[in-house]
């Protein structure tokens, strides 16, 4: 049986360290947001490296699509998508994909906007997914008729095994201690901007311990922290708990 997994977080998340933990399991194939560079080629956004992205990948979304749902890499038994739910700019969207099992990454916006902000020189409340993540929550229940699989980023980096297990239960796949440590590095399987966005997560061998104070943000960052906060309080209700 094979079970395509469909992570769904913001950027500036810890997503790319979860990508790592699930390709640290060796029936586990994996995926580096692969609507990224159809999003690019249909918003026209200048991000770091928008001309290389679009020039690797494939930019047609029902063909990405069609992929997502087709052969796995490698014949593995389970596929690790990761996804950002700010990339779904046209037709296609998470109902596409009913036979995925669905999952979403958050994490408090105050520190995705200071860490989005570090690499960018301008960030918007649309650039960080949080109203289209809640939107696929409720899209995922529907789809699966049970409650929504979300983890927030702090309390992964806080207990590691613990929220992995969960996640792995609440996924109906089994644990693998693989996903607690992995080799430092690039991958074959990461996007080309992995030299621009991925400089901590390629020097990591494991997730990164608990998380420092929040940071203090300036008047115009502070306030797209505060248009995500609403958004994520509510995705933040409905989190694994341990």
């Amino acid at each position: 049986m094979t079970i395509r997994i469909a992570m769904w977080s913001g950027p500036r998340n810890i997503s790319t360290a979860m990508m790592r933990s699930f390709g640290g399991r060796s029936d586990c194939a994996v995926s580096d947001e692969p609507f990224y560079g159809a999003f690019l080629k249909t918003t026209g956004q200048r991000q770091p490296m928008a001309d290389e992205v679009i020039a690797s990948m494939d930019c047609d979304w029902q063909s990405v699509a069609d992929d997502m749902r087709g052969p796995v890499p490698d014949g593995k038994p389970l596929w690790y998508q990761k996804h950002m739910p700010h990339h779904m700019v046209s037709d296609v969207t998470i109902a596409d994909f009913p036979e995925h099992r669905h999952a979403f990454l958050i994490r408090n916006p105050v520190r995705v906007v200071a860490s989005y902000a570090a690499k960018r020189v301008e960030v918007t409340a649309e650039d960080l997914g949080y109203a289209r993540q809640l939107e696929y929550v409720d899209q995922a229940a529907q789809l699966s008729g049970q409650p929504p699989i979300i983890l927030d980023s702090a309390d992964i980096l806080r207990d590691p095994e613990a929220h992995l297990r969960a996640l792995c239960a609440a996924l109906e796949i089994s644990w693998d201690a693989g996903m607690l440590a992995w080799q430092a590095g690039g991958r074959s399987t990461d996007g080309i901007w992995a030299s621009h966005w991925y400089g901590r997560v390629l020097e990591t061998t494991g997730f990164g311990g608990t998380e420092s104070a929040v940071p203090a943000l300036g008047e115009t960052e502070q306030a797209i922290a505060d248009q995500c906060r609403d958004a994520y309080a509510r995705l933040s209700e409905l989190r694994i708990r341990l």
